[in-house]
């Protein structure tokens, strides 16, 4: 799956051979060829990547020869084991391709791969230079997903409190109904004369 770094090279030159075929040009003089060396500058060693993050590995580019300036690069992922010098480079499956030198950084998708924290990668531009050791794990990884997903599908849902609704004028009781006045009928008092009592006397003249 890695094989190592010097028939990667032999690959990748190759491959570029066979896609552009250029003439042959004719020197003047001996040439000399300018071996660039990207240094990186990510990751910068002890790193966790998870499967299926997205990482950004980034390099110097102050020092980008003049010849090298519209070079593509390579960037393909390995591990070290040890003080081994061999780095397991899976050129089967590059991190990235066909960037130019000159930007700097490329963003990668970490693949699925057994978890190891002897992982490197190796940026191309004439010779690969490696990253120091990191680690690449799936502790984390598909719960990460699951529980983005989950609450991507379950939105958070607050439900505002009911307001009090008020009338404006109107009481805030009812008024009691007074009660009806008492009314009293006073019957008039009458006064009956009385009648005399007496006899009637009657005088006939004869």
């Amino acid at each position: 799956m890695f094989p190592s770094k010097l028939t990667t090279v032999f690959s990748v030159l190759a491959a570029a051979v066979a896609v552009s075929a250029a003439p042959a040009r004719t020197f003047s003089g001996p040439k000399v060829d300018v071996v660039f060396r990207p240094n990186l500058t990510a990751p910068q060693g002890g790193e966790v990547w998870a499967v299926g993050s997205t990482q950004t590995i980034s390099w110097e580019t102050d020092n980008i020869p003049e010849e090298n300036k519209n070079q593509t690069g390579l960037i393909l992922l390995g591990y070290i084991q040890g003080d081994s010098i061999d780095e397991h480079l899976d050129v089967s499956n590059p991190l990235a391709v066909n960037f130019p030198i000159t930007a700097g950084k490329a963003e990668v998708t970490v693949p699925d791969v057994p978890e190891r924290d002897d992982y490197v990668v190796v940026l191309f531009g004439d010779s690969g230079n490696a990253s120091p050791k990191f680690t690449i794990s799936k502790a984390g990884s598909s719960s990460a997903a699951a529980s983005g997903s989950a609450s991507a599908s379950i939105p958070s849902i607050s439900i505002p409190a009911i307001p009090s609704i008020s009338f404006p004028g109107a009481p805030s009781s009812v008024p009691s109904i007074p009660s009806a006045p008492s009314t009293s009928v006073e019957s008039p008092s009458v006064s009956i004369p009385a009648v005399p009592t007496g006899s009637a006397s009657a005088s006939v003249s004869a």
